[in-house]
């Protein structure tokens, strides 16, 4: 069930920012997003945990959703500035690696139990979920699902231009915070309970509009969703039985299918 909702929740947040950004390759592991959202949730674990207080599913939640919209803002912050979009990847690609630094730098000089439950959570692993999880994961994850379903219709607008976008009425600005705000939200959700989990968010949507031959929000939010979904838990399984009973990183497992995904649409891209 963790790896269902939070598969499906990684593809729809990729799905967002690639439409928010016009880029098929942006995705909240790429832009650094769920690298700020671990950087925030890993310091608030060590000052809870320093204060002898355990760090509920609520609280994880908040720390990642914050960390989320704080690098998602620094992005949005360079992009004014460049013109760019591959240059923007790369200022994403940056942001989350000072975010992966600052983190390490936290586990360097936090106590053994603090160093022991962020390596196992920063690692990415849908395992250890509670019922207790899985409840805040699924009223967080299909309540925001069904937001992002219900603007499908402005979405569409939006994909051909923010010009066009205004002519039919959609209020553009308020439209890109909505989009941002959700996609921060899906993409929190995931990292606070299954740490950063890498290639979903850009492979699966890509995958889903080749399938569907149509990127109409309408039918790709639901696909995307669904997609998600099944290639998370067919890597989950992948991670626990491969090398049983050791368990693999899920991330290590979802990049080596979804990174070829990514090589062909860039040099697809390139072709063209």
């Amino acid at each position: 069930l963790s790896a269902v909702l939070l598969g499906g929740a990684l593809s729809l947040s990729g799905f967002l920012l690639q439409t928010f950004f016009n880029n098929p390759i942006a995705d909240p592991f790429i832009l650094g997003v769920s690298s700020g959202a671990k950087f925030v949730v890993a310091l608030t674990m060590i000052v809870l945990l320093g204060a002898n207080q355990a760090m509920s599913s609520p609280a994880m939640v908040a720390a990642a959703f914050l960390g989320s919209l704080i690098t998602i803002g620094f992005v949005l912050l360079i992009a004014r500035r460049i013109s760019s979009m591959a240059m923007l990847i790369v200022a994403g690609v940056m942001v989350g690696y000072i975010c992966s630094a600052a983190t390490n730098f936290l586990i360097a000089f936090a106590d053994d139990q603090s160093i022991v439950n962020l390596h196992n959570w920063s690692l990415g692993s849908f395992s250890g979920s509670s019922w207790d999880d899985i409840a805040v994961i699924a009223v967080v994850v299909i309540t925001v699902s069904a937001c992002v379903f219900a603007i499908s219709k402005p979405l569409s607008a939006f994909q051909l231009g923010e010009a066009y976008a205004k002519s039919v009425g959609v209020n553009v600005a308020r439209f890109r915070v909505v989009l941002v705000l959700l996609a921060s939200m899906l993409s929190a959700c995931v990292t606070a309970f299954a740490g950063p989990v890498s290639f979903v968010g850009i492979a699966v949507p890509h995958l889903v509009k080749s399938a569907l031959k149509s990127s109409k929000p309408i039918r790709v939010i639901p696909a995307c969703f669904l997609g998600g979904a099944i290639f998370c838990a067919g890597c989950d399984l992948i991670a626990r039985t491969l090398f049983s009973p050791v368990e693999l990183s899920i991330s290590a497992v979802t990049a080596i299918f979804g990174a070829p995904v990514v090589i062909a649409l860039m040099l697809k891209k390139r072709v063209r």
